[in-house]
């Protein structure tokens, strides 16, 4: 058995059956070449799939009582696919673990996404095997914290700017632009200031430490304007 000390300790986790762990790592590649191993991690990931999915749910439905199922579906969706899930993993280095086939490994396996959030799905269902669900749910939404904050920011973008091109195309056909006007602060707490315009219009400005935050913010301004009946473009 491998030593998995070093991920235990990043998980903040230690396996009172070790072979759980072990198990959630194993891909199907790895038991064409070694028959008599354990399984491999599908009935985990089967497993984890289903508590992740249930986990996240609770916490989006508890954290955002103002949404609607139709955003909290949206933002879900965001938080446990596939690409999300991958990003968890390779920050737990989860691909130097993986038990792949030679032909797997030679093909860049330990870098695939599928493997990778695979492999993050079956570790979360060894964990509620191994420790239960409080253990597992706190261990998983510690982990997707960021991947959440992230997604629910992503949201509000998409809903400002969206609605802001929905009445700006059906009044006056015409698609609103975004640009950088200023850009202030060092790397690491930089503040952007952002125009959005219709045709040669401005008709809104918004600050933010991102510049999806500063474009979400100028929408949000525009559609204030235009509820307030400055329709003119």
């Amino acid at each position: 058995m491998a030593d998995f000390a070093a991920l235990q300790s990043t998980l903040g986790v230690t396996f009172k059956n070790a072979s759980l762990l072990e198990q959630s790592l194993i891909h199907r590649s790895y038991l064409n070449e070694n028959s008599d191993e354990m399984p491999s991690n599908e009935r985990l990931e089967f497993l984890g799939d289903a508590l992740i999915g249930l986990a996240v749910a609770d916490d989006l439905y508890r954290r955002f009582p103002e949404l609607q199922e139709g955003d909290l579906t949206k933002l879900r969706a965001a938080v446990v696919c596939r690409d999300s899930l991958a990003e968890v993993a390779r920050s737990l280095d989860l691909g130097d673990y993986l038990y792949l086939g030679h032909g797997e490994q030679q093909g860049g396996g330990r870098k695939r996404e599928r493997n990778l959030a695979c492999a993050f799905e079956a570790l979360i269902g060894a964990v509620l095997l191994d420790r239960g669900y409080d253990v597992a749910r706190e261990l998983l939404l510690n982990l997707l914290r960021e991947a959440i904050d992230q997604a629910a920011e992503q949201l509000d973008v998409m809903d400002y700017k969206s609605k802001l091109q929905e009445i700006v195309q059906a009044q006056h056909q015409l698609t609103p632009k975004y640009r950088v006007v200023n850009m202030t602060g060092p790397d690491h707490d930089r503040e952007f200031t952002i125009e959005v315009t219709a045709g040669d219009r401005v008709i809104g400005t918004g600050l933010g430490k991102s510049k999806q935050q500063a474009e979400k913010d100028a929408a949000r301004v525009a559609l204030e304007t235009l509820s307030e009946g400055d329709s003119a473009v």
